[in-house]
């Protein structure tokens, strides 16, 4: 199989993990089976299949930006650190997604994370810590508000 429809395969299974978060209050445990370990597992895959296959063929390394440069100008090793996004960044969103639950965190607040995830990666967790940190300290304040108001 080419490159071209490699990478058109892998970004459309990315893509599907992605709208299985956004309907993750309708099917919880099968997005989270589903964008939360067997699509990023398929893309794992590919990643090591590639990097396995294409790694001694290119020259670069990760010791300096001229040498991921060189490395990255290899297309299959370009396609491999493709997918390592594809699926890291599915695994980090289907985290925000279990987080989010677990904290019982309004889902309508993940979706923006999720949103900037998919297309910034570390931007978009950046922004769900933020969510995080103000649904808590929202909570300790209405938790407060109602002892004080309970004693009066």
């Amino acid at each position: 199989m080419d490159l071209d429809r490699l990478f058109e395969l892998a970004n459309l299974l990315a893509l599907t993990g992605w709208v299985a978060l956004l309907l993750s209050p309708l099917l919880p445990r099968f997005s989270q089976v589903y964008a939360g370990m067997a699509v990023p597992v398929v893309l794992a895959t590919l990643y090591t299949a590639l990097a396995l296959a294409f790694w001694g063929s290119t020259s670069g390394g990760f010791g300096s930006l001229e040498q991921v440069a060189a490395l990255f100008a290899s297309p299959p090793i370009l396609l491999a650190g493709w997918v390592h996004y594809l699926a890291f960044d599915l695994m980090v969103g289907a985290w925000e997604v279990r987080r989010a639950r677990a904290e019982s965190i309004a889902f309508i607040l993940v979706v923006p994370c999720l949103a900037l995830t998919f297309l910034f990666g570390p931007a978009g967790v950046l922004v769900f810590f933020g969510v995080r940190l103000a649904v808590r300290l929202s909570r300790g304040r209405l938790h407060k508000t109602a002892k004080e108001t309970s004693h009066d």
